[in-house]
C-alpha cells in the first residue's frame, strides 16, 4: 500500500502551531482536536519542526514544572522524519522503527501534504491481513471464484 492511499482515507489537514505559543496552548489544542501531533511553521507551507506529546513529556521531565509555560521553540523536534506520497507502507514503518517516531510528515517536494501516524499504520496493515485471511478462506471453501 501507497502512502497516498493512507493519505485518501484520513482529513487532508495537517494541524500547525506557531513556534512563540507555549507547550500549554498547544497540549489544549491536543484534547480539543483528538491529536498528538503538530508541525510548527512561522507561515503556510513552512516546518520548522514538529512537536509531540512525547516531547511534551521530554520537556516536563527535563524542565519540570516551568516546561508547561515553555515556547514551542524551545521543546520541538528540528529532525523531522519524513516520506513521500509514492513510499510503501512498509518504508514508513522502517523509518518510524528507525527514528523511534509515532508520526511521520508526508512531502511532496517541499509541499506538506499529510501526517503518517502508527495508528494509520496498524489500521491499514490489519485491514490487508483481514483481506488476505478472507482471500484464504474463501479458496480453501472454494467459494469466491468460478
Amino acid at each position: 500500500m501507497l502512502v497516498c492511499q493512507i493519505l485518501k482515507a484520513k482529513a487532508p489537514e495537517v494541524v500547525s502551531v506557531t513556534p512563540g505559543q507555549t507547550m500549554e496552548e498547544v497540549l489544549r489544542l491536543f484534547r480539543e482536536n483528538n491529536i498528538g501531533f503538530v508541525v510548527v511553521s512561522r507561515f503556510p507551507g513552512d516546518c520548522m519542526g514538529t512537536l509531540s506529546e512525547r516531547d511534551c513529556c521530554n520537556a516536563v521531565a527535563e524542565h519540570g514544572t516551568r516546561a508547561p509555560l515553555m515556547r514551542v521553540a524551545e521543546i520541538m523536534n528540528r529532525s523531522v522524519a519524513t516520506c513521500s506520497t509514492q513510499d510503501f507502507l512498509p518504508s514508513v514503518m522502517a523509518i518510524m522503527t528507525e527514528r523511534r517516531t509515532r508520526h511521520v510528515l508526508v512531502v511532496d517536494g517541499r509541499t506538506i501534504v499529510g501526517v503518517v501516524s502508527i495508528g494509520d499504520v496498524v489500521k491499514h496493515r490489519l485491514e490487508e491481513l483481514m483481506s488476505n485471511e478472507q482471500v484464504l478462506h474463501d479458496y480453501i471453501a472454494g467459494t469466491g471464484y468460478h
